[in-house]
């Protein structure tokens, strides 16, 4: 999509009321749109805002409810390319949605923190917490086993890549697992250790790797 008109477009020939823009360039949530239109009523909620008629990531997270400005956004943004995933109910704990940022290293899965949110962006830098890991690991039912399984899948689609940073989400039904992105890098991680207990950081697991010539 490449602006708001494809975007609305998009989402009623598929019937969906609720998606995430994002910008096909981009990290760290710049630009990403969590968009719903219900009743001739839309909500978006972006880190985007406008400074001296400039578009510009923030740190502040707000609601827009103005379909004149939400077009406006899109229609901006739009101009580099839009990717539109469909809205992916996710499980909360203690009333907070989250989800996982699971880093493989070589291929495989070696770091993992819960993001909780305080709304539908997860991200820690726009106000999200790391959450407990048992909430996913201690969870049952093979959860923790699909979730590994499905970022060591995600790691091989990027064979050449020493590293990768998946965003993992676990279904509302606690059940189901969907990759929504691959990050090149979404290793910074501090003071996260490894989830097999050797005591590495993200850096030193790849290092690690690399001497190893496990690269």
């Amino acid at each position: 999509a490449g602006s708001y008109a494809q975007v609305r477009d998009g989402m009623a020939d598929r019937g969906w009321a609720r998606v995430f823009v994002k910008p096909v360039h981009g990290s760290s949530a710049s630009g990403v749109i969590a968009f719903q239109a219900h009743a001739g009523r839309v909500q978006a909620v972006t880190s985007a805002r406008w400074s001296g008629g400039v578009l510009r990531n923030s740190l502040d997270v707000r609601t827009v409810t103005d379909e004149g400005e939400v077009r406006r956004l899109v229609d901006v943004l739009g101009a580099d390319g839009l990717q539109v995933e469909r809205w992916f109910p996710k499980a909360s704990a203690d009333g907070a949605p989250f989800d996982l940022r699971v880093v493989t290293v070589a291929g495989t899965p070696t770091h993992a923190v819960v993001r909780m949110g305080v709304g539908p962006m997860t991200n820690l830098h726009l106000g999200g917490s790391r959450g407990d890991l048992e909430l996913v690991r201690g969870r049952g039912g093979g959860l923790w086993e699909r979730v590994l399984d499905v970022c060591t899948r995600a790691a091989a689609c990027f064979p050449r890549s020493l590293s990768t940073g998946v965003d993992v989400m676990v279904g509302a039904d606690w059940r189901s697992v969907a990759v929504a992105e691959v990050n090149a890098f979404g290793d910074l991680l501090p003071g996260l250790m490894d989830i097999s207990g050797n005591g590495r950081d993200t850096y030193a697991e790849q290092v690690r790797a690399v001497v190893d010539g496990r690269r």
